[in-house]
């Protein structure tokens, strides 16, 4: 009995991948037949060929009382006019996947420096009834802004069974309620599959167009890894889906525009070699087709990437069997990438790991899971003149807490 259940099972869960394979290679939505630009990179004019990234301040963000984990940061710039400059989305719990894990966030104020305390912003139940089924783990948020300056939210949900089981939630700001509120309702699942929309989930930030709209970066995780745009206009409505790359073992893209029209996706890949790979596009977004690998080590790990005054930024975990370290590389052309400075270097056994980038106030803050318990952040200006000419400022530790 219990050999023809297995194979019954086996025969299930064969149709399920050829089946999910069949969908993400028929996904061309209605809607892609316009491909708009990328949006300018931010303050394309502020980086002076000559100088260095500085830290100018670092601490740990806030975590909600009595919560031991945390991980899976994403940075959004808030519209100039807000009182914060950014809000941090994260997920926080007992470990990853436990029943208690919430999205939570905090917002970095700009008359007092600081972040606020933890928000709760999105809890499964909450939710799960919200949307007329049960969740069972949250995770990966990724936050956007409209081109009406309204915040979405893009949550890793899953129901029965693991990652690989997951949907895309689509959520966004409650109308007319202040940002520091963050109160969040749900828009629907992303349809982005027949088979219940399953095995999608997000982890990268989005790539914002000359539009309004995004492509926001997604993954297929059932059976082989693979990564998709998602197209969404001015106001978030989703418009399509683009496979990335033919692999079929690279997750996880990050997006970089390195001109209106050509852009790079960076990929992490779960395979034992450890290379950060590449996707490229020539017609914004169209049609992609691979590209030879970074000569970067990386140990199937989260990645960031950030264009900024003609410069591509990377953080990454330099390794291929460890994330005791995380660096910050750049590079003029997103191939040929020089490494910068190590924003962590810890003893074996530690972790420093799924970076986030965002570019606010002439600063370049990068935030990351540190050790799975907390939320690390960093602040980086860029000096001007030879690096020998200058005199280094020691940080300040601007966070509301101590670290762990």
């Amino acid at each position: 009995m219990h050999f023809f259940l297995g194979l019954f099972l086996r025969a299930v869960l064969a149709l399920v991948v050829v089946a999910a394979a069949w969908s993400l290679d028929a996904a061309q939505r209605p809607g892609q037949n316009t491909y708009p630009a990328a949006a300018p990179a931010p303050q394309a004019d502020t980086l002076a060929p000559e100088g260095q990234w500085m830290q100018s301040a670092h601490g740990h963000i806030p975590m909600p009382p009595d919560v031991p984990a945390a991980h899976a940061s994403a940075l959004l710039v808030m519209p100039a006019d807000d009182p914060a400059a950014l809000t941090v989305f994260w997920f926080a719990g007992d470990r990853e996947s436990a029943p208690n894990v919430q999205i939570t966030a905090s917002q970095w104020d700009r008359a007092g420096q600081t972040w606020s305390p933890a928000q709760l912003v999105v809890n499964r139940h909450a939710m799960g009834e919200q949307l007329g089924f049960g969740l069972r783990r949250l995770g990966n948020p990724v936050g956007w802004l409209d081109a009406h300056g309204r915040m979405h939210l893009f949550v890793v949900a899953t129901g029965w069974g693991g990652w690989a089981a997951s949907r895309v939630l689509h959520l966004q700001q409650v109308a007319d309620t202040p940002s520091s509120a963050l109160r969040f309702e749900p828009v629907r699942v992303l349809p982005l599959s027949w088979l219940w929309n399953l095995s999608y989930l997000v982890r990268t930030a989005p790539l914002p167009l000359a539009d309004g709209g995004a492509v926001l970066p997604a993954y297929f995780e059932l059976g082989a890894k693979t990564p998709v745009a998602l197209r969404l206009d001015s106001d978030g409505q989703f418009l399509g889906m683009v496979r990335i790359s033919r692999r079929t073992h690279t997750l996880q893209p990050a997006l970089l525009a390195t001109s209106p029209s050509d852009w790079l996706a960076l990929l992490r890949d779960n395979k034992e070699d450890g290379k950060i790979r590449v996707s490229q596009t020539h017609d914004a977004g169209r049609t992609w087709s691979d590209a030879p690998d970074l000569p970067l080590d990386n140990p199937d790990s989260g990645i960031a990437a950030l264009r900024v005054g003609g410069q591509n930024l990377l953080v990454y975990n330099p390794s291929t069997s460890n994330r005791q370290t995380l660096r910050l590389a750049s590079s003029p052309d997103g191939t040929d990438w020089t490494g910068v400075q190590d924003l962590e270097q810890g003893p074996p056994g530690q972790e420093y790991s799924y970076p986030a980038m965002a570019w606010e106030g002439q600063s370049l803050w990068i935030s990351y899971t540190d050790q799975r318990k907390s939320i690390a952040w960093q602040r980086l200006s860029w000096i001007h003149g030879s690096p020998d000419a200058q005199t280094p400022t020691p940080p300040t530790d601007a966070s509301t807490e101590a670290p762990p």
